[in-house]
């Protein structure tokens, strides 16, 4: 499965994503699902990707884990911060806390698109 980050948009750009893809259904047409994160700045991504949430990402990837005190124990940081690091994942849509309680990354892969044209 794979995630795709756009950097420079709107919600109105991912709205217009969301639209085609309904009508295209409506037309009968198979449409791929699709797993999308917007932000509308470069400054906006790199306040939520940092070196570290890559790295807790990766862990997370290969080794899901059933409490973040044993996830901080395992990556050998902070359990203040490893907390923080995954609300703010979480809340962009890049981990994922199930209902048994386990966090878990099901991506193979983020694809991320920078847009340079004056609109982004």
């Amino acid at each position: 499965m794979t995630k795709t980050i756009t950097v420079g948009g709107s919600l109105d750009d991912a709205a217009e994503r969301v639209i085609e893809a309904l009508n295209r259904v409506e037309c009968g047409e198979h449409v791929e699902p699709q797993d999308n994160v917007t932000f509308v700045s470069w400054s906006a991504l790199a306040a939520v990707m940092t070196d570290k949430r890559y790295e807790l990402l990766r862990h997370l990837h290969v080794r899901p884990a059933a409490s973040i005190r044993g996830l901080a124990r395992d990556l050998g940081r902070d359990y203040k911060r490893v907390h923080a690091d995954l609300a703010a994942l979480a809340a962009v849509g890049l981990v994922e806390h199930d209902e048994s309680g386990v966090w878990r990354v099901e991506w193979e892969e983020i694809h991320t698109t920078i847009r340079l044209d004056p609109a982004a």
